[in-house]
């Protein structure tokens, strides 16, 4: 049997090592509220990681890659007050690194929110594999492809929502708004639940499987790198699509 000393020295340490536990507890609850973890998904060419480069601060000169990223990617956007987010960026090929990048956001270590990024059909044509240059695809196409690749997220998005002790939130954000400038209220409003859409449709079965107090969801407009079209959308504007997503995405993570 352990003397008295051993006792209280396992004490000690037993007691040592719950106050650790409880203080990086404490640590990754307050990182977790002024930084919280975003998952951005989408199909691949929609324009994620250039949208998120944007929302960081860090828009690339050179517009959209030719080839999709094969890897989970990570960005921080720090803003005041020592608040942000922490975005991890899921590969949009249908291999097997973007299915393990799915595990990992929604199960693993699932995130506060996300945005499920969608094109109208206008996500840029690519290769399968990450292969490099551009395939000629139709709208049609594009549209069907994003179609499923949204019914496999929306599955994993429900299935981590009814886990979760506090509600999840998703903002459908519909970018390269500068191809379609005239008709944004309408695209927006096809991608909302309620419209009778194929896309509504499923945000609908989505939320009946979450239970539509554990999911919030937005559908907004943006658009990152703008085409040379006679200025659909302006510079400005472009901004000012920014600027509102940030403005929710602060308000549901309770930033302000």
């Amino acid at each position: 049997m352990p003397d008295r000393r051993t006792r209280e020295v396992r004490g000690g340490v037993r007691g040592l090592g719950g106050a650790l536990g409880r203080g990086r507890e404490r640590v990754t609850g307050v990182l977790g509220h002024r930084f919280p973890s975003v998952a951005v998904t989408g199909m691949t060419g929609v324009g994620k990681t250039e949208l998120v480069d944007h929302l960081c601060g860090r828009p690339s000169a050179d517009g959209t890659p030719e080839a999709g990223s094969a890897v989970l990617e990570r960005r921080v956007r720090r803003g005041r007050r020592l608040t942000g987010f922490r975005f991890r960026v899921v590969p949009g090929d249908n291999a097997a690194t973007r299915l393990g990048a799915l595990d990992e956001v929604f199960h693993d270590d699932p995130v506060d929110g996300v945005l499920h990024v969608v094109a109208h059909g206008h996500a840029t044509g690519r290769r399968p594999a990450g292969t490099s240059g551009a395939a000629q695809v139709t709208r049609e196409q594009q549209l069907a492809a994003e179609l499923e690749d949204w019914t496999v997220t929306a599955h994993r998005i429900a299935a981590m929502a009814v886990r979760r002790s506090r509600p999840t939130w998703l903002v459908v954000v519909v970018t390269k708004v500068d191809l379609f400038a005239d008709d944004v209220e309408e695209v927006v409003r096809s991608y909302s639940p309620g419209s009778g859409t194929p896309f509504g449709d499923r945000l609908d079965d989505l939320r009946s499987l979450a239970g539509a107090a554990n999911l919030s969801v937005d559908v907004l407009p943006a658009c990152s790198h703008l085409e040379d079209l006679d200025g659909a959308v302006s510079a400005e504007q472009r901004d000012r699509y920014l600027q509102a997503l940030e403005a929710r995405m602060a308000q549901l993570s309770g930033h302000v």
